[in-house]
This record gives structure tokens, sequence and C-alpha cells, in this order.
């Protein structure tokens, strides 16, 4: 059942909890996605066959939560899922980040390393505001999204174009993570598909020798793409879970 937890900033998260064993498993979904997506759905229904607890959850502007997309900025969803890891889990838990979540989780590393007890990213975006879109963007787009506040991006998932607004790009800016020290003194596991044409195989790799810990350890998956979801991709996830719970 979708239950709503009411943050600080007055947005209305969605999210749905799993009860069961710790330490528990948070999903964190990527740019203009939701907790219904397969990897969240097959996370879930692996974490309840261990009995272990699981929490999955709509950013501000996404899915069933408040607020609409294009007015949401990365230190948003970053508060957002600080909220959902603070007030909605209890101790230490293992975050998954799927593509912008693996942003989102490697600021809550940051931000509070004390509640994090292990991550898995898939396909991590990680500063892609700036490296990804504003790196992408010619000088007519640039001047186009400063001047008029917002673009229009074609999108591969669905019919509605991607809009990047000035604010995402300029938040984006306050909330990077690759040009500072980025500590995760937990264990870490890295998956990347070869043939992802969002995120750079080279994103995956500047991060692993970016950060610094212990047990840190990068799977590239040859041919796989973006969504990371065959059969094998998903069975990767929940056995890089299943390690780092152990």
């Amino acid at each position: 059942m979708t239950e709503y937890l009411d943050t600080p900033q007055g947005r209305r998260i969605a999210y749905r909890r799993t009860e069961g064993k710790g330490p528990g498993i948070v999903f964190l979904g990527g740019f203009k996605s939701d907790m219904q997506g397969t990897k969240a759905l097959y996370l879930e229904d692996w974490a309840r066959r261990q009995g272990r607890a699981f929490l999955r959850f709509d950013y501000s502007g996404h899915g069933d939560s408040s607020g609409l997309f294009e007015e949401g900025a990365i230190g948003d969803w970053f508060a957002d899922a600080a909220s959902v890891l603070t007030t909605l889990t209890q101790g230490p838990q293992v975050l998954v980040g799927s593509s912008m979540g693996g942003w989102i989780s490697l600021l809550l590393a940051r931000a509070m390393p004390q509640r994090v007890a292990g991550l898995v990213t898939i396909a991590a975006a990680p500063d892609f505001t700036e490296q990804g879109f504003w790196a992408g963007f010619d000088a007519t787009a640039r001047a186009e999204l400063l001047d008029k506040g917002r673009l229009e991006l074609p999108s591969e998932y669905g019919p509605d174009p991607y809009v990047i607004t000035r604010r995402l790009i300029e938040d984006g800016r306050d909330h990077l993570v690759m040009g500072q020290a980025l500590p995760l003194p937990f264990p870490v596991r890295l998956l990347q598909g070869t043939a992802d044409e969002d995120v750079p195989v080279q994103w995956a790799l500047d991060l692993l020798n970016h950060a610094t810990g212990k047990d840190i350890r990068l799977t590239l998956v040859k041919d796989a793409d973006h969504r990371f979801s065959t059969d094998a991709c998903l069975a990767l996830i929940s056995d890089a879970v299943g390690e780092v719970v152990a």
C-alpha cells in the first residue's frame, strides 16, 4: 500500500515499505522515473523473500509524490531522500541508487555516513547536470537555457520531452560530488553496462578512481544498456546487494 510522508520542506513523498530484518534496503530511482520501475519491484520481491526490510519512494515531482517535475532540482530530491532515510528507516541502510539515484545516494553517504551500511549503484550518474547536460549543450542551447530558463530535450523513455531548467543546472553545481573528497567507508558495488548511451563507462571508471574506501568494486557488463533490466542484470543487482548486506 502506498503511504505518504510530509517533509519539512512541505512536500508530500509517496513510498512503499516492506517490514523485515536489518540492515534494510532503500531504492533510489533515476531522473524522471518512479518507484514502479522494474528494478525497484524486482528488489522489493527479492528482499521480501529474504525477510529483509525494503523501501522505495518517489521524489517530489515524480510518480505519486507532490509537485511538478520541472520545478525540482537535485537539492530538492536529495532533501526528499534524506527525509525518507531519517524518518522511515532505523539504523544503517543499504542504499541502491539507479542513475540519478546513484548521485543522490552518494550525497546521502557524504552527509550521513552513519546511516549507510553499504552502497550499490546501477549506472550511477554523479554530477550529470554538469558533465552530461551542460557540457553537452552547444552555445545556442546554453543561451536559450539561460535566457528562457528552460530547454526541452527529446526523451527515449516516453513521448514527453525532458525539460531542463536553469535552476536544475545551477542547483546541481551546489551538489557536485566528483570535485571533492568522497570517502565511502562501507562496502560499495558499482554496476555499469558497456552499451549505456546515457551514462558513459568512463563515468563509472572516474567514480571508482575518485571515491576512497577499502571495499569498492566495479562490475562492467558487456552490451548492457542504461535500463540494466534484463534477467541477468537484475540477478547481478540482487547478488551485489546480497554481498553488501553480508
